[in-house]
């Protein structure tokens, strides 16, 4: 399994390290245009070493996925675990490490890497960069943990992740390996945030029903919701415009196992309209994300149509 230490902002990490049972953070990168981070795969410990004076290794996260967003959908998904404690906070930090002229109109792109199950050590539990670690490293290292220093590196982190109360080890799932790769050892669980980001990107920014590609009009809705023990994954999701979504939620529309569309008629009865909405009926979904493992779960689709649809 590899592991990657990148060097992280000092402030960043003092913001996201006070949030209360924080599940989720976005590590972001202050250019839109950020090169492709294919260090990790899904699941593997992402740490952060903290910059001077500092220069320990202070707690990590798992690694999901490196998107590119609006600043304005990183805050709106993110709030506060961008490690920024308000929006004109984080764009100032942004704006200072671009060092460009930006309007306060610009909702300029940023480089996300999304992390869940972030953990803090405790300062006499931060760990020293292994002896490999040369002061001109910019970004980061990585290391494996079939070999030293990687192998040590990775005990240390675990014997502290065992002393921090209630932290929860990610989940080992054998049936994963071959989606992720021979390295995989752990499925890491999605929060809310990263849960509606990795259903945007799996549906390429399109709403499954309408192809709709206006970002701020799309929203990632649960087939099952979360508080009906509905997962936060990405075959629990459809990337929807927003009033489908509300339609979705409430019932008045549908989506079968055979992705197609199915609006209520209640929605003519008991709002004596919808000619918006009825010409999608009987017509199959106009979007589905590339992968099979991502496309909704039959399973879940028939719960959505068995308890939530209005026939």
């Amino acid at each position: 399994m590899k592991l990657y230490a990148h060097v992280t902002d000092n402030d960043w990490f003092d913001v996201v390290s006070r949030v209360a049972g924080i599940d989720e953070v976005n590590f972001w990168q202050p250019g839109g245009g950020s090169k492709a981070f294919r260090v990790l795969q899904p699941g593997e410990p992402f740490l952060f070493k903290l910059r001077s004076p500092f220069n320990h290794i202070a707690g990590g996260g798992y690694f999901l996925k490196q998107t590119i967003l609006p600043i304005s959908l990183a805050w709106e998904t993110f709030d506060i675990k961008n490690g920024a404690r308000s929006f004109s906070d984080l764009r100032a930090l942004i704006v200072k490490r671009r060092r460009e002229s930006l309007s306060s109109r610009d909702d300029f792109m940023i480089g996300c890497i999304l992390l869940t199950q972030p953990f803090f050590f405790d300062r006499p539990e931060w760990i020293p960069v292994p002896s490999d670690w040369r002061s001109a490293i910019q970004q980061g290292k990585h290391y494996t943990t079939a070999e030293e220093p990687g192998k040590s590196l990775w005990e240390k982190i675990q014997i502290r992740l065992a002393k921090l109360p209630g932290y929860m080890m990610p989940e080992q799932r054998v049936e994963d390996l071959a989606r992720y790769g021979k390295e995989m050892l752990v499925r890491p669980r999605l929060g809310q945030g990263t849960f509606r980001i990795m259903v945007t990107d799996a549906y390429h920014r399109a709403c499954a029903i309408t192809e709709e590609h206006s970002l701020p009009a799309l929203e990632a809705a649960h087939i099952k919701p979360f508080n009906e023990s509905g997962p936060h994954a990405v075959n629990n999701g459809l990337l929807l415009r927003s009033d489908f979504h509300r339609l979705f939620d409430r019932g008045y529309i549908t989506v079968t196992p055979e992705y197609r569309i199915e609006v209520s008629r209640r929605l003519k009865e008991e709002f004596e309209n919808g000619r918006s909405y009825y010409p999608f009926h009987g017509k199959p979904l106009g979007h589905l994300p590339g992968l099979p493992e991502d496309r909704p779960s039959n399973e879940l689709l028939i719960w959505h149509n068995d308890n939530i649809f209005r026939a």
